[in-house]
């Protein structure tokens, strides 16, 4: 069987993006690889939500300590994702990700390793460096390998994989942590390692031209484009400051049992997956603004009602799932958002939103871990509420204005 046509789509700042011709562009099994991928990096940084108390008591530290994991490795994401995109720009796409993904296995075996928590600190930085690329550089290459008209279907297809890391991935390696917390790693090390397979026999490949970083970073100076950002900066700060701390916020409800723990993740991870797949056809088919806003208004009214809905098992249950599907329906249409504004900037921007989510999720693990010091686990639900209104605000104030000239004539 000949090796598939080398896709060559032009990005750069200044060109025009070009569709690859019906030739071109390969079958969609090349779609399962990258959201494998973006998967084991959901995974590897979720289940560590339902391990803190079992993280916590191996290395002798506080839960709050040990949520600084999450903390450490999503700000490690969000600085190397623009840097390592920008080092990297040049590289086929497939290879860009087999190097990322080889760091992100190294990295999480050395830190399944590691007894002491520094050691486990430092290695979690090291996986994060990794991880970095991963999810921007895949959801770029779907972009570039996809119609205009299928574009929200196809990244919700690659972003569904960080849903079902939360659905599948987060409550079962919570389950094998319940064990020994250690497994999980060694597991999503192993999905890692199938995702580089697959990835490297499936993904054609596809060069993109080489961006520098001050090309990179130069959407910044578009207080459109900085205002989208700083919305996924919040609604992610919103829905991490409760959930990096789920485990101790529904303790009152689960009783210390990891079944019943596993359960709320699972049913939570199921709403994600199912707003994150649902978001992507709404996207294609509705103005992405008005697909945020109704799910930052959904969201914000779950969290108020938070307390309440959570003070008994049944009720909790059935709450994580609805607020689970709101909070990760923002995700596709806001990537939608940028992706539209400028096509031909779209590796680029999807890159600063990667960044601008997993900066999202280290302001959330820090205002969580702080919040604990203020209220109960159980009230987390205030500060994770007060974030989304803000995004909720900010996404008002930003339909009144229109995307700049320079980013929509892409």
């Amino acid at each position: 069987m000949s090796e598939p046509a080398r896709v060559k789509v032009s990005t750069a700042s200044g060109g025009r993006s070009r569709q690859p011709t019906t030739e071109e562009r390969p079958g969609l099994w090349w779609l399962l690889p990258l959201a494998l991928a973006t998967f084991a990096v959901g995974t590897d940084n979720f289940v560590i939500a339902g391990l803190l108390p079992a993280i916590a008591g191996d290395l002798h530290v506080s839960v709050a300590a040990a949520g600084q994991l999450v903390t450490f490795f999503a700000l490690t994401f969000a600085l190397s994702a623009s840097v390592l995109g920008a080092a990297l720009s040049g590289l086929n796409r497939r290879t860009a990700l087999l190097l990322a993904l080889g760091l992100f296995v190294v990295g999480n075996v050395a830190t399944a390793l590691a007894t002491d928590y520094t050691w486990v600190l430092i290695f979690r930085v090291l996986t994060a460096v990794g991880a970095g690329t991963i999810t921007s550089t895949a959801s770029g290459t779907a972009v570039a390998l996809t119609p205009e008209a299928r574009r929200g279907w196809v990244m919700s297809i690659v972003l569904g994989g960080l849903s079902a890391a939360t659905a599948i991935g987060l409550p079962l390696g919570t389950l094998v942590g319940g064990v020994d917390w250690r497994l999980t790693l060694y597991g999503v090390a192993g999905l890692g390692l199938v995702a580089m397979a697959g990835i490297a026999l499936r993904l054609p490949p596809v060069v993109l031209p080489a961006v520098r970083l001050r090309v990179r970073l130069a959407p910044l100076a578009h207080g459109w484009t900085v205002a989208v950002l700083v919305t996924t900066v919040l609604l992610f700060s919103g829905t991490y400051t409760l959930y990096t701390y789920l485990a101790p916020a529904v303790a009152s409800v689960t009783l210390g049992s990891v079944a019943t723990l596993t359960v709320v993740l699972l049913l939570f991870g199921l709403g994600c997956l199912t707003g994150t797949l649902v978001s992507g056809r709404l996207s294609d088919r509705f103005q992405p603004e008005r697909v945020v806003t109704v799910n930052l208004v959904a969201s914000l009214v779950l969290l108020l009602l938070g307390p309440w809905a959570t003070a008994h098992l049944a009720s909790t249950l059935v709450w994580v799932a609805v607020w689970g599907a709101v909070a990760s329906a923002s995700t596709v249409p806001q990537q939608h958002l940028l992706v539209r504004s400028s096509p031909a900037s779209a590796p680029v921007l999807l890159g600063l939103n990667s960044s601008a989510i997993y900066l999202g999720i280290c302001l959330g693990g820090a205002v969580g871990g702080l919040g604990l010091r203020v209220v109960e686990p159980d009230h987390l639900e205030w500060p994770a509420a007060i974030l989304t209104a803000l995004a909720l605000l900010l996404t008002l104030a930003r339909r009144r204005t229109t995307a700049p000239a320079e980013l929509s004539a892409g």
